[in-house]
């Protein structure tokens, strides 16, 4: 699932302060291989770099894609 800035996403990554955090989206930038990575702000700050492998979409998305149907 790709995300966009201002989306609302989880992030899950043991070895970061942030694991387990909701945060959005600042910015999305593709990789020379085609891959997107993702700056997310939190409350306490940001984290850049991130796979798209390491998100899953927040409350606020999960609840949009319910009422597309």
């Amino acid at each position: 699932m790709a995300f966009e800035k201002g989306d609302r996403v989880v992030f899950h990554d043991k070895h970061s302060d942030y694991d387990g955090e909701t945060g959005e989206v600042t910015q999305v930038s593709e990789t020379m291989f085609g891959d997107n990575t993702y700056i997310v702000s939190f409350e306490e700050g940001q984290e850049a770099g991130i796979a798209e492998k390491s998100l899953e979409a927040g409350e606020d998305e999960a609840t949009d894609d319910d009422n597309d149907e």
